[in-house]
């Protein structure tokens, strides 16, 4: 089998790796040139550039759409996903795609639980964009997997604003979060099973956790005081609007996943503790 990995970045490249390592054929993409040592060919290509995409000669059984913004406009948001889907299908015709969005499509805001079947009407202009991707995808035959926020090595949002001195919970809300290990390996089982008719996945761990709880998990963990992060406002407005849900992923695990990583605490624990040792 052949796969695109359309964003080979932090988590296309471990989606790739698993694939490679299956023995599939992978050839990855990123916007940029890069100096990645990978056993499979790396390339620079901008899939919202339509000539740089009609431009490459090989073709694909399948294609994962996973790039990312890295917290980018309206523009570039409408640019990345929804041009950048339109393109890899049009120049891609017959081959399966498997679109990274997100959990930020729902904007229930009560703590409630969300399934895929649940309203994802968001109101703020990049979730829209997301589920205008999300419909093109899956009406050319392509499946959705709605990632919650991403963490794993070197990389988490709460805890960078922890080190930081701006973990700050003016209005608490439920966190939903996936590893990155975790994500990848549901990309790949997704392209390895025979799924349902409607092939929208919410991928997510098992423990939706209020904020306020991740941030004093993490106080205990590295020994630090919360107390006065705690009592300050954020000044910050979240680029993908505000919400407050739960999000089950059980329509998932009945295809065969389960984390290695089943909630926030499991899946930072080594992460906390590189963290804890640059902070002595």
């Amino acid at each position: 089998m052949r796969i695109l990995v359309a964003g080979c970045g932090y988590l296309g490249q471990a989606a790739a790796d698993l694939f490679q390592s299956d023995g599939w054929e992978v050839e990855g993409w990123t916007k940029s040139p890069n100096e990645l040592s990978k056993p499979y060919p790396v390339i620079p290509v901008d899939i919202s550039d339509r000539a740089q995409v009609n431009a490459r000669p090989e073709n694909f059984e399948f294609v994962i759409h996973c790039t990312s913004t890295r917290g980018g406009d309206v523009d570039l948001y409408r640019r990345t996903y929804l041009e950048g889907a339109r393109n890899l299908l049009d120049r891609f015709v017959g081959s399966t795609m498997l679109f990274v969005s997100s959990t930020s499509v729902y904007s229930q805001r009560d703590g409630e639980w969300v399934t895929e079947a649940s309203p994802a009407n968001p109101a703020h202009e990049r979730g829209q964009i997301l589920r205008e991707t999300e419909k093109l995808v899956l009406a050319n035959g392509g499946i959705v997997a709605r990632l919650a926020g991403i963490y794993g090595p070197d990389r988490s949002a709460l805890l960078k604003k922890f080190l930081k001195g701006e973990a700050f919970v003016d209005r608490d809300r439920f966190v939903n979060q996936i590893h990155r290990d975790d994500a990848a390996a549901a990309l790949r089982l997704l392209l390895d099973r025979q799924l349902p008719s409607d092939r929208i996945f919410n991928v997510a761990d098992n423990e939706p956790m209020l904020l306020s709880d991740c941030y004093r998990w993490l106080a205990t963990e590295l020994k630090r005081d919360w107390s006065r992060q705690a009592g300050a406002r954020s000044t910050t407005t979240r680029k993908r609007g505000d919400s407050n849900k739960r999000v089950r992923n059980a329509k998932l695990q009945a295809v065969g996943w389960q984390p290695q990583f089943p909630s926030f605490r499991e899946g930072m624990s080594k992460s906390v503790l590189g963290a804890r040792a640059v902070s002595r």
